[in-house]
């Protein structure tokens, strides 16, 4: 590990794991889900499966980490001897996270953090921390950090197909035709961050569950650059022999990866779009990277 003082922070929306999170110093900021009986923080006080598990019964409301929630983690990195960090958050397009991580941190003493908007989410927003991370224990300085984050972000291609549109349509996400019309032909949908805005926009429709697993993989693979490294990544929610069979297909169809990542979505895009979320991505590598 480089000896420099620096950290990365980001929020619960990346879906890095606890065992992967520690062999870096990376702080997650959790949000909140609140079900009728009370509030979790994402990822502490509940697990996806247990908000898969009550989904039918109750749509959860989610929020932002509060402020103090927030404050809480720079003082804790700052404790923790770091006097820089590199702050990458999900989406604005889907959350306030970012915006107020920066309000926060341009008033926070005593520790220099970099704020970005990773508009991206889950496994893609995840790859960006853990490629920043590698980055860091090859003893990139905090200048060079800071150039090559934006291109980070920007080579990562993260993308997802849902089993369903009822959760959704549910929590007022969609329309109520389009996810009627969906769940009687069998529709699909190609789902991805638009570029512009950060909002999850859907590219493409096929029918059937084998046909978008298909289609999810040739979308990310579409990606690579013939000419350059890369890295692949993919994530599934609560539907554990599905991720790996888009592990094995992603695998096949890009074999020259040099890292893999993969993750569990996390509670709050769970609470979202319901169980059996599959996604993949590929992270094109610059020569300095």
């Amino acid at each position: 590990m480089s000896s420099q003082k620096i950290a990365l922070i980001t929020d619960s929306g990346a879906d890095i794991s606890k065992e992967c999170a520690k062999q870096y110093p990376i702080y997650t900021i959790p949000y909140t889900v609140t079900f009728s009986d009370g509030s979790y923080r994402d990822g502490v006080d509940i697990t996806p499966d247990e908000v898969y598990a009550r989904l039918d019964e109750e749509m959860p409301k989610t929020s932002l980490p509060s402020g103090e929630a927030i404050l809480e983690t720079f003082r804790q990195v700052r404790a923790d001897g770091f006097d820089r960090a590199i702050a990458i958050m999900l989406s604005s397009g889907l959350s306030g996270c970012y915006q107020m991580t920066c309000l926060l941190a341009q008033e926070f003493e005593g520790l220099e953090i970099a704020v970005f908007d990773s508009r991206s989410g889950s496994l893609g927003q995840a790859a960006m921390i853990l490629t920043l991370a590698r980055l860091m224990e090859e003893g990139k300085t905090w200048e060079q950090l800071l150039e090559l984050t934006p291109r980070v972000m920007k080579n990562t291609f993260p993308f997802f197909t849902l089993d369903t549109l009822e959760y959704l349509h549910r929590g007022g996400r969609i329309g109520k035709v389009t996810a009627v019309a969906g769940t009687a032909l069998g529709i699909k949908p190609i789902l991805t961050f638009d570029t512009a805005t950060g909002e999850l926009t859907s590219i493409v429709k096929v029918r059937g569950r084998a046909a978008a697993v298909k289609k999810l993989i040739q979308t990310a693979i579409s990606h690579i650059d013939p000419e350059k490294r890369y890295n692949i990544m993919w994530a599934h929610g609560g539907a554990p022999e599905e991720g790996q069979e888009v592990a094995e297909l992603l695998r096949r169809a890009a074999p020259d990866y040099v890292e893999e990542f993969f993750g569990e979505i996390d509670c709050t895009l769970a609470s979202y779009v319901g169980p059996h979320l599959l996604g993949a991505a590929v992270q094109v590598l610059d020569d300095d990277m």
